[in-house]
């Protein structure tokens, strides 16, 4: 058979390689044409695009690079009408994804959706769309299946991928010490324009805990020369590329930016401050627009507020210090978090994701 898998940030390309992995399994002739990085690559899909061009995010960002935000959507159609897959599978990356799904759904492709769009947070009334233009959505966090049964919605909830790829990583021997001091883990994103803001910001930190190793996780979309200009003047930070997972099993805390890397660095057990501070105009629309009660995904699953959030104004560097402080005695505090984070596991760990994503795929792709 053949599918095209659509992934437009790093993310999507961990879970999408993944889910190439377990096509791959159940259907051994399966040619995979997609938009991913050097991970779905790696597993065996061919890569057209690379996420790398992709990753535009905020109102303004999305206004200053509308041209090629276009540009690319006309490329993937084009693509895709050439290609003629079996089964199109969007993962994630709304912005892009659903534009594909009602240009998709028009031209008579099968359509599943991996990694529910978070409409729960902003916009509802997207869901309309969804229901129009995908035939099978594949949810990974626990409240969303009962989110889109208000909407008469019958969607399938999989499993987190995460919880996966974290197991299999918890399981491999310990790894070499990265530093003889205890560690730090930062975690500032993958996008240049919010890492110039927040990262300096973070590493205010650095100087006031001279005992502690803070170590950069460099995201892949990020450059050297980028990152070192921001860190060289800090004698206790250094950076590592590729080896986020290393970092976090090492860490006894991390200063994390929001989104994806707040449940990584929770599945691994480090209790976490999440930093996000985003452009004025952007942060300005999105906080009147988004509804939800936090922005990291382990308070959002957990329904309560576990993990500190500090966003915009209140990531001072003062705020931030009184929260590591805190985080870094072995007191109540810390104790609480880690026990929250048992049950998060508990919440997310029922199901081999990736595989049951896979499996509903192939199945409707051959139906």
């Amino acid at each position: 058979m053949k599918y095209y898998i659509i992934a437009g940030e790093a993310s999507g390309d961990l879970h999408g390689s993944n889910l190439v992995k377990q096509l791959r399994e159940l259907d051994t002739s399966a040619d995979i044409r997609s938009w991913g990085g050097d991970l779905m690559e790696a597993a065996g899909a061919k890569v057209v695009k690379h996420y790398k061009d992709l990753a535009f995010m905020g109102f303004v960002e999305v206004l200053m690079n509308l041209r090629t935000i276009l540009h690319n959507i006309d490329l993937c159609k084009k693509d895709i009408a050439a290609f003629k897959p079996d089964v199109l599978v969007l993962v994630d990356y709304p912005g892009f994804n659903m534009r594909i799904a009602e240009w998709g759904k028009q031209q008579g492709f099968k359509i599943v959706y991996y990694i529910s769009p978070q409409v729960w947070a902003w916009k509802e009334n997207r869901v309309k769309k969804i229901k129009q233009n995908v035939d099978k959505l594949l949810c990974i966090l626990p409240f969303e299946q009962e989110f889109y049964r208000k909407w008469q919605y019958d969607v399938e909830y999989v499993g987190h991928p995460l919880v996966e790829v974290i197991k299999a990583a918890k399981e491999q021997p310990a790894d070499a010490p990265l530093s003889d001091k205890p560690v730090i883990a930062i975690l500032p994103g993958s996008r240049k324009q919010e890492v110039s803001v927040k990262l300096p910001i973070m590493l205010t930190m650095a100087r006031h805990f001279p005992e502690y190793q803070f170590i950069v996780a460099q995201a892949p979309s990020l450059d050297d020369h980028f990152l070192e200009s921001l860190t060289g003047h800090h004698p206790n930070v250094t950076m590592v590329k590729g080896q986020t997972y290393k970092l976090l099993r090492q860490a006894k805390a991390a200063l994390v930016t929001s989104g994806t890397a707040t449940l990584e660095t929770a599945l691994f057990g480090v209790p976490q401050v999440v930093c996000y501070k985003g452009n004025p105009i952007s942060y300005f629309f999105a906080k009147r627009l988004i509804k939800v009660k936090y922005i990291s995904l382990v308070n959002l699953v957990m329904d309560k507020l576990v993990v500190k959030e500090l966003i915009q104004h209140d990531l001072t560097a003062a705020n931030l210090l009184k929260e590591l402080t805190a985080l870094l005695k072995e007191d109540d505090t810390r104790k609480q978090v880690m026990k929250d984070y048992a049950t998060l596991w508990h919440k997310l760990g029922e199901k081999n994701a990736s595989r049951r994503a896979a499996e509903v795929i192939y199945e409707y792709a051959i139906a």
